[in-house]
């Protein structure tokens, strides 16, 4: 029963929020390689068959989503499948945190990227957009 209600409150209606989301990316960022979720849901594997159905070219990168607990946001390598780990562009500061972070890539309000570079954070949206971009960059 559980897992029912999971489906119906959750998994089917974030198909249309990632929908929606991957629909406006060239809106947040020119490349179209960004997306951003205006709220967080279960958006991985949406991604991959709506990239799938839709012959997304090119394919995102990066999803930003705002972390709800500590308000920061969240910018999220996306996988080269979504069983795997490995990522299709990783975060190039991996393992980096706060003041140095910042300071390697010259934007304020850096957080944390992750050892594997498969997720980094920062104190505001548009910090987290300009991580994206620069990482695109690397």
């Amino acid at each position: 029963m559980e897992s029912v209600r999971f489906h119906v409150k959750s998994w089917l209606p974030a198909r249309s929020i990632v929908l929606e989301c991957l629909l406006s990316r060239g809106e947040v960022d020119p490349s179209g390689e960004i997306m951003v979720l205006d709220r967080f849901c279960p958006w991985k594997l949406h991604l991959f068959e709506l990239e799938e159905e839709l012959k997304i070219d090119p394919l995102t990168k990066y999803v930003l989503y705002q972390d709800v607990r500590s308000q920061s946001w969240r910018v999220q390598a996306v996988g080269v499948a979504p069983d795997r780990f490995e990522s299709r562009k990783a975060l190039p500061w991996r393992g980096m945190r706060d003041d140095e972070l910042s300071a390697e890539t010259g934007i304020p309000g850096c957080v944390f990227v992750h050892m594997s570079g498969f997720i980094g954070g920062n104190k505001t949206y548009e910090g987290a957009l300009e991580m994206a971009r620069a990482a695109l960059k690397c």
